[in-house]
């Protein structure tokens, strides 16, 4: 499979302006309400360049909250999110959401885009030219294991998992060094979602993107994450590396264990 590199400038900055090393994400003491009920409560949590973060938990317990408001669609009540050391409430909005890509659940496809049309969106709102784009989309089918062929079909004319690898796809697209994926892989039948998740771990590790990724899966936590943050009722209550979080002795997180019957075994030893 091909391998995308970031496209950088002498400086080391991606090409839509974020720097490409160093803390990617940020969230300072963050609170955020909604009609007077708070969703979340003092929240901190950095995410490097080439990191992936899961945020795992319940429903209800501020996962998805957190991703709206790393590309700014909430802002805080309290405190502050910082994508590469700026505000996210002092980037233009538009800018900061072309520069993250996104997944969620089924892929999010334009169901009236054809593939190649899906893909190559966010590229053909930066003013790509049209072969650009077409070797862009090539690349990236081939990339999330996709034959050339679907680049004509529809979405409702794809499976389940080739719907969910085209919205991986999209994400890359514009190659943006941050991403985020909200239980992107867990509509997926069983055998799909674990080759999907293999997948994707063997994507980041040759990218190295700043990742963000929601679960309420413990396995899935395992076997993506290099840290997991736990989240209960709007607050982290627990922030580890992979490999001591699979070790800890915190009570959510040993329900988590009971609950999944997850063996003690490390990320690294099954890597």
């Amino acid at each position: 499979m091909p391998h995308t590199q970031m496209l950088l400038t002498s400086n080391g900055t991606a090409s839509n302006g974020i720097p490409s090393n160093g803390t990617a994400i940020e969230f300072d003491r963050v609170s955020f309400s909604l009609n007077g009920r708070p969703l979340l409560e003092n929240v901190s949590l950095a995410v490097s360049h080439g990191e992936t973060l899961v945020l795992l938990g319940r429903s209800g317990s501020g996962k998805t909250t957190t991703l709206k408001l790393i590309n700014g669609l909430l802002m805080p009540v309290e405190g502050e999110v910082r994508i590469s050391d700026r505000s996210t409430a002092k980037w233009d909005p538009i800018r900061l959401r072309r520069s993250i890509g996104y997944v969620i659940q089924d892929g999010g496809l334009f169901p009236h885009f054809t593939v190649e049309r899906n893909i190559g969106l966010v590229p053909r709102i930066e003013g790509w030219d049209r072969p650009r784009i077409e070797a862009r989309v090539r690349e990236l089918l081939g990339l999330v294991g996709l034959n050339m062929e679907l680049a004509s079909r529809y979405p409702r004319e794809l499976s389940g998992g080739q719907r969910q690898r085209v919205g991986v796809a999209r994400a890359l697209a514009a190659d943006p060094p941050i991403l985020i994926l909200d239980e992107a892989f867990s509509a997926l039948d069983p055998v799909t979602r674990s080759e999907m998740q293999k997948e994707f771990r063997a994507l980041q590790q040759r990218m190295r993107k700043a990742v963000v990724f929601v679960t309420h899966d413990l396995r899935e936590a395992l076997l993506l994450a290099d840290r997991i943050a736990l989240m209960e009722s709007g607050r982290v209550v627990v922030n580890l590396p992979a490999e001591e979080f699979s070790r800890s002795q915190h009570p959510l997180v040993r329900a988590y264990r009971e609950a999944f019957s997850t063996p003690t075994e490390t990320p690294t030893e099954k890597r």
